[in-house]
């Protein structure tokens, strides 16, 4: 891959991922909030951009990483996501219990919530998994790692998608169809490689 390509490559990335937080922060709706409720908001925007790099470092679609960089970074950036996750949940629990408890509960009036609550459940699983990872065969540990991702993926871009807050809606939407493009196509290249072996 030529320099050009491999500049403009990451330029793209980092601009998709960029993009919302920079909207986020600047956004009037987080005008006389409490400090709180900014971190929890600002929490997940963070966590729903880095979702994007997780699919591109296991499909090994960023250009310029060695293999190793490529493996460390994945469980880097997937403990930052758990890490924004429950920075997320404590902010929201802090500033409204009620409403938390409704939506762990599976009884709020918000249906965003509820999405949100799945992926939550899919990334705290996710990282129980890579805990326990030495004790489950290799394949094993792909598929319902796989099914997993899948599942933190449509449950976090529908719960971003739901929400009318600090994220400005082209960007995010721009950043959750990057998402789910890739995330597709590792689960397609997946697919492929097992039909292959």
């Amino acid at each position: 891959m030529s320099r050009l390509c491999v500049v403009a490559t990451w330029c793209l990335v980092v601009s998709v991922c960029i993009a919302p937080i920079a909207i986020a922060l600047l956004s009037p709706l987080l005008e006389w909030r409490a400090p709180v409720y900014i971190a929890a908001g600002l929490g997940g925007v963070v966590a729903l951009s880095l979702l994007l790099i997780q699919p591109l470092l296991a499909a090994k679609l960023l250009p310029g990483l060695s293999p190793k960089v490529y493996r460390s970074t994945h469980r880097l950036i997937g403990f930052l996501i758990t890490a924004l996750v429950v920075l997320h949940v404590i902010g929201l629990w802090i500033t409204s219990p009620p409403d938390v408890v409704d939506a762990l509960l599976f009884v709020s009036a918000t249906p965003f919530s509820i999405w949100g609550v799945i992926a939550m459940w899919s990334v705290f699983c996710t990282a129980f998994l890579v805990g326990v990872r030495r004790k489950l065969r290799a394949r094993v540990w792909r598929t319902i790692h796989r099914l997993l991702a899948c599942v933190t993926v449509v449950g976090t871009v529908t719960h971003a998608m739901m929400i009318e807050g600090t994220m400005g809606y082209i960007s995010k939407l721009m950043l959750c169809a990057f998402i789910v493009v890739a995330t597709v196509w590792l689960v397609i290249k997946g697919v492929e490689f097992k039909k292959r072996v």
